[in-house]
């Protein structure tokens, strides 16, 4: 079965699942709605527009961790300031002295993404934008851009995604401090009824916000033989 990869990298990604008011949470690893969300993007999908989204909830994601990233917390503010005023959802005034929000994210994450579908037409359509997005790219939120191309020249393969992804080179560079890893991280979409329960799966329109669960294992591989990056 066809596969398409997807390379996933940034300074900053936020995948996050259970983000509620004031409080944004990120997973380990990019959210199948985040990467569905990223895939309309690129097709100029628009956010209202379930019939057109739905072909790419369809998809079978795998998730290979290149380089897991690093946990970061930040805060935006809004309205501390003395002379600041909060209008709230109803129009009236907020009587609080602002709002502090928490953001969580990944710093210097690199994932290596498969998606696996039997509609090869589709994958080339998801392919060819994705070269030419329609809409500026986001790892999680818009101001989180990828370092490097999502797009990968070579990135549509005639093969099951779990072979693909086993094989296929470590996409990081290396670092002259750090010394390459003898196993990477690999979280599949489960098909025997196994693994982590993930409420990611879209089921609406973006607009709706509706999302259901899926189930996820990991499981670690070996090292890629091949390593094509220098160390940096």
């Amino acid at each position: 079965m066809p596969t398409l990869l997807l390379r996933l990298v940034g300074p900053m990604q936020s995948w996050g699942t259970t983000s509620r008011f004031d409080q944004r949470d990120t997973g380990k690893e990019p959210s199948k709605s985040g990467v569905v969300g990223l895939l309309a993007a690129a097709l100029g999908i628009d956010r209202e527009e379930w019939s057109d989204l739905e072909p790419l909830t369809r998809l079978t994601m795998g998730v290979r961790h290149d380089r897991p990233g690093v946990p970061k917390r930040d805060y935006q503010t809004a309205g501390c300031a003395a002379a600041d005023t909060i209008i709230k959802a109803d129009g009236k005034q907020a009587k609080d002295g602002g709002v502090v929000s928490q953001r969580f994210y990944l710093a210097d994450a690199c994932f290596l993404v498969g998606l696996e579908s039997e509609d090869v037409m589709l994958l080339n359509r998801i392919h060819t934008a994705l070269q030419n997005p329609f809409w500026t790219l986001a790892l999680g939120r818009k101001s989180y851009v990828s370092s490097e191309p999502v797009w990968m020249s070579d990135g549509l393969q005639d093969a099951p995604m779990r072979d693909v992804l086993a094989r296929w080179p470590w996409i990081a560079s290396q670092r002259k401090w750090e010394d390459l890893p003898e196993k990477l991280l690999v979280s599949y979409e489960s098909a025997d009824g196994s693994g982590v329960l993930k409420m990611d799966q879209p089921l609406s329109s973006f607009a709706e916000r509706r999302f259901g669960s899926r189930l996820v294992r990991s499981e670690w591989i070996l090292f890629p033989q091949e390593v094509p990056n220098v160390p940096a």
